[in-house]
């Protein structure tokens, strides 16, 4: 069956698509931006024309539109009128140009934020889709680094460098154009080394990617081993390795500091140097139109124009460099975080009608391979029947929880078919099928929050009185009411101030408030003694509307008294039987039982069996 990709309200194929409803804002923000500077490119002309004015006492140089305006204020000194006037325009001028400044900040700024918002909630929601698969190499620290520091470098490009580029194409397109205008010769010297600020950007440009992104890598690289010292802080205090531990982040530490340190010795370099240049095209320009001005080619006006346009061209040149530069650093991280956009995503396929399945789930000549030359599932045939209570034993290794990990389609199959009340599994949509198994895994994750929180995330409209059944049923009740504030009581990262056991039994009173059809417990009491063992699976046994069980384990007294016992080597079901079945012929199971020193234990069980008829 034809499936798609998981679309939802946060998943976007595209960078281009998150912009979509900040676009407007990003076309005002250069808008704003370009009048702004087409005012400032103004008060240099209006003090060209007044200047020239005043000095040789000539209307003649004047502005016609400010001259009018000049004459319509009247005075008894003309030249005066029109200097004060000039000097008023030029503020109005100033004052128009830093407001739509501001505007331009303002409509960033909300664009650029409200893009990095959408961007991490994409990035979110696609590491919550992605397949399985895709963790099995990843760094926690190194995802988290993306979704991030690379996100703000994202952010700050959007901010302040997209209408830079727009600034700076509009000052060399309009402003060249009118220091032409004014005087070819010198416009000339305005603009002669400008080819090695552009060459030198360029140049540095593709050089500082290497180094930002080998520093960025180094930072991903601090934080994931941040992140797995904090989370396993307990085994470090454990085994007292906390100088071991601290040498291994100082490590990576001073790496980090070393090639970020490298990169700004390059950036201060290229800076100091490109300033130098700047400067000397400015100078350039004093010296070449004080010549000018001295032969009577140019006038004192004409001359402050050229300096202060061309010093804003030269500087908005280098801003540019910049701006490159930042485009460096962004496609880096851009391409990092497309990394975890690209990442495949579960497949969203056709959704049953049905609330409730019946629990039937058969496996077909079901192989599955983790990678391309390691079985860890080979020729699986296997039928439970609805409310069936199933034990699946094996030595370590043995494929136990991945055959879990196949039912809940945590990676796919190599081969062969697995079906649940006769459907294909792989036909069916994923968040359907977990939602009909509840699954306590081996390693139970509790999430810091408070217990009522972590027991409603197996049923997010679950009442009280569901959450308080759940919870007896797991014999977990009692220790509840006992902290200090009961079921609102917050626990510690992954229930770190919890014990084994109580974490397991939390675990599953979690499962039990779903209600689903099929309960997967992947050797979940092992943290719990044997009294406390019996309890609970007595309890499981009682309930109203008994759910197809599927108990892995390695304790045998767990899964003795289950309908029908599994036995796994290698990757394969080598026996298949009741417990009285197994253990009555020499096999890898009476093999388990010997071992575990359940002879006697079983011998005994028999024979009071039998004396109470």
């Amino acid at each position: 069956m034809a499936t798609t990709p998981n679309n939802n309200k946060h998943s976007y194929h595209s960078l281009w698509s998150i912009t979509r409803g900040h676009r407007t804002l990003y076309v005002l923000a250069t808008l704003c931006s370009t009048l702004a500077i087409a005012g400032l490119m103004a008060v240099p002309v209006i003090a060209m024309y007044a200047i020239d004015v005043v000095e040789n006492q000539d209307f003649g140089y004047a502005n016609k539109y400010l001259h009018q305006l000049a004459n319509f204020f009247g005075s008894a000194t003309p030249f005066a009128s029109y200097l004060i006037v000039s000097a008023i325009v030029g503020v109005i001028i100033t004052i128009f140009a830093s407001v739509l400044q501001f505007l331009r900040g303002r409509f960033s700024a909300v664009a650029s934020e409200g893009f990095a918002r959408k961007l991490r909630e994409a990035l979110y929601d696609h590491t919550n889709h992605a397949e399985a698969k895709f963790f099995d190499h990843e760094e926690v620290g190194d995802l988290v680094q993306r979704c991030t520091s690379d996100v703000e470098t994202l952010r700050q490009f959007m901010h302040n460098d997209v209408d830079a580029l727009a600034r700076a194409l509009l000052l060399v397109f309009v402003m060249l154009p009118i220091l032409f205008w004014r005087h070819a010769t010198l416009t000339f010297y305005s603009v002669m080394l400008l080819p090695v600020i552009v060459a030198g950007g360029i140049f540095f440009f593709r050089f500082v990617a290497k180094l930002f992104r080998a520093a960025d890598e180094a930072e991903g690289k601090l934080t994931a081993v941040l992140q797995e010292n904090l989370t396993g802080i307990r085994v470090v205090q454990a085994f007292a390795r906390e100088d071991f531990e601290y040498q291994r982040f100082d490590s990576e530490n001073k790496n980090y500091r070393d090639k970020y340190i490298r990169m700004t010795n390059y950036e201060s370099w290229y800076w100091g140097i490109s300033d130098f240049v700047c400067t000397v095209q400015i100078g350039i320009v004093t010296i070449g139109g004080g010549y000018l001005l001295s032969l009577g080619q140019l006038t004192t006006g004409e001359l402050l124009l050229f300096i202060t346009l061309s010093s804003i061209v030269v500087w908005r040149i280098r801003q540019l460099i910049d701006v490159v530069e930042h485009a460096g650093k962004t496609l880096v991280s851009l391409e990092r975080v497309k990394y975890l956009l690209n990442a495949e995503q579960e497949p969203v396929q056709q959704r049953p009608k049905e609330h409730r399945t019946q629990g039937q789930i058969v496996f077909t000549n079901v192989s599955l391979a983790y990678n391309d030359t390691a079985e860890h599932l080979e020729n699986i045939e296997l039928t439970i029947e609805p409310g069936e209570k199933i034990g699946i034993v094996g030595p370590p290794g043995s494929g136990k929880s991945t055959l879990i990990r196949a039912l809940l389609r945590f990676y796919p199959i190599k081969s062969g078919r697995i079906s649940l009340d006769g459907k294909d599994i792989h036909t069916l949509d994923v968040d359907w099928l977990r939602q009909q198994i509840a699954c306590v895994l081996q390693e139970p994750f509790l999430f810091s929050r408070t217990v009522r929180d972590n027991l409603l995330l197996g049923k997010r409209e679950a009442s009280d009185e569901e959450l308080v059944d759940a919870t007896r049923k797991a014999l977990m009740h009692e220790t509840i009411t006992g902290f200090p504030k009961g079921y609102d009581t917050r626990i510690g990262e992954r229930g770190v101030n919890l014990s084994g056991g109580q974490r397991q039994r939390l675990a599953l009173a979690r499962a039990l408030v779903s209600k689903a059809s099929v309960l997967i417990l992947d050797d979940v009491l092992s943290g719990v003694d044997t009294h406390t063992e019996n309890e609970i699976l007595a309890n499981l046994a009682n309930k109203e509307h008994q759910p197809t069980t599927i108990i892995v384990a390695h304790r045998l007294t767990t899964i003795r008294n289950v309908d029908r016992i599994v036995v796994m080597e290698h990757g394969r079901i080598v026996q298949i039987g009741t417990h009285n079945q197994l253990f009555s012929v020499p096999g890898p199971y009476r093999e388990l039982c010997d071992i575990q020193g359940l002879l006697d234990e079983t011998i005994q069980y028999e024979t009071e069996l039998a004396a109470n008829g």
